[in-house]
């Protein structure tokens, strides 16, 4: 394999991975940032996001001076002295816009302030996900023959990114140009994944179709474990008999309090836009997020059933404030979405989680403690939100001595009901018999 060098515009989860990953390869890779201090603690190793094994990566790709992060997109590519960059990869934010679609801006001005700063033969990768035919429109915005546009979307999960990477199921690349997705694809040659080259819009769509296949699979669960409530079955035993089926597979099929993250919500509502735009009602997809809202509303209604029958003036504690297990990272946090409705409804919210996020919006009501006692005194119920393993190890006795009713609503399944029984609990989850 030959070494490239390479620019990564933007240091999130998505650029900062991708570039050390790119750095552990072999590769010459340059990270950009707006932000200058947290240029400085990137070339110091400090890492500003939970993700496992990224800290390790990045310290050793700054150590063998295969990684380095400069202030702005300018410094990543026109660096004097030094070879000229070959592979620019755009990882910038494309958050969801007004009505749903996807916001390009740092998108267009990345590549409105690069275009005449780009080397001969350069190939610009836009690695954010974007709507179908961003990859044209970015070339029509650069407006220069000798510079290709590629899309190559990222299948990165948090708390796992590094894993993914080094690990993919399969790496996507599109492009008009066969050469440039060629050299792209080469990029990850080591790896040895299943690599499909494909026109750019076609890359552009995988990336849309999975996540949206993912959340759809998500609320069917949900509304299915709402189903086995109803009829006397087990959720769980229903979706170990599903999982056996190769067609289906065991993943993601784990009832919860609804969806969210920086991904599934954004897409979702991306891919309404992107098909209204195209004529067409995607009612599969919009059916998927009205279930993820009632699933969220009917976590509430077992709240309040078990604070006996109002929320006004009950303090409830929540265990689990991010969206997954494994990440620090609030954004689209279903627990964070049953909160404002439990605070809609007058309870008074006392969160803890082991990431220890201190960044809560006020508008969720949560008051954030270090201690799990603290969070369940005089609770007139526990709500289990996100799946973190450690709270199964939890001192559940002591947490029964300081409630004001021992109850728990596990909205995750995770807990063992025999021992939350005898610790004096009454265990609640969804979809179990």
């Amino acid at each position: 394999m030959f070494a490239r060098r390479i620019a990564v515009i933007g240091t999130g989860y998505v650029g900062l991975t991708t570039g050390a990953c790119l750095a552990s390869l072999g590769h010459h890779v340059v990270c950009a940032d707006i932000d200058e201090a947290k240029v400085t603690r990137l070339n110091a190793g400090q890492i500003d996001i939970l993700e496992p094994g990224l800290p390790e990566l990045v310290a050793e790709g700054v150590a063998a001076g295969r990684l380095e992060f400069v202030l702005g997109a300018r410094n990543a590519i026109t660096q004097p002295d030094q070879p000229p960059v070959e592979v620019v990869f755009l990882c910038v934010p494309t958050p969801m816009g007004e009505g749903g679609a996807a916001d390009l801006a740092a998108v267009q001005a990345v590549a409105n302030e690069v275009r005449h700063l780009l080397p001969t033969n350069c190939v610009i990768v836009n690695k954010s996900t974007v709507p179908v035919g961003t990859a044209e429109t970015t070339r029509k915005m650069i407006g220069r023959r000798d510079v290709a546009v590629v899309s190559n979307p990222e299948f990165l999960r948090e708390g796992s990114a590094v894993h993914d990477f080094l690990h993919p199921d399969r790496i996507v690349v599109g492009s008009d140009s066969q050469e440039a997705a060629e050299r792209v694809a080469a990029l990850y040659s080591r790896l040895g994944a299943p690599t499909q080259l494909t026109d750019a819009a076609s890359a552009e769509m995988v990336k849309y179709a999975a996540n949206c296949f993912l959340a759809m699979k998500l609320s069917y669960v949900n509304a299915l474990s709402d189903l086995c409530e109803r009829l006397g079955a087990d959720v769980v035993e229903v979706t170990e008999g599903m999982g056996y089926d190769r067609r289906i597979g065991a993943n993601f099929l784990s009832p919860g309090p609804g969806w969210g993250g920086s991904c599934f919500p954004k897409d979702t509502h991306a891919l309404l836009e992107i098909a209204k735009a195209a004529g067409m009602d995607f009612e599969l997809v919009a059916a998927s997020l009205s279930t993820n809202a009632t699933t969220r509303a009917r976590v509430v209604d077992k709240v309040r059933d078990a604070a006996g029958g109002s929320l006004s003036g009950k303090r409830i504690g929540l265990l689990g404030l991010t969206f997954k297990a494994g990440t620090d990272d609030l954004r689209d946090s279903p627990s964070l979405a049953v909160a404002e409705l439990l605070r809609a409804e007058g309870a008074e919210l006392y969160g803890y989680d082991p990431a220890c996020p201190v960044d809560v919006p006020a508008t969720a009501g949560i008051t954030v403690v270090d201690e799990p006692l603290d969070m369940a005194k005089d609770a007139a119920a526990l709500v289990v939100l996100t799946e973190w393993p450690q709270f199964r190890a939890l001192d559940w006795t002591a947490l029964a001595g300081v409630v004001e009713a021992p109850v728990v609503i596990d909205t995750r399944n995770l807990l063992d009901p025999d021992v939350l029984r005898r610790a004096g609990f009454a265990w609640i989850g969804l979809g179990r018999s």
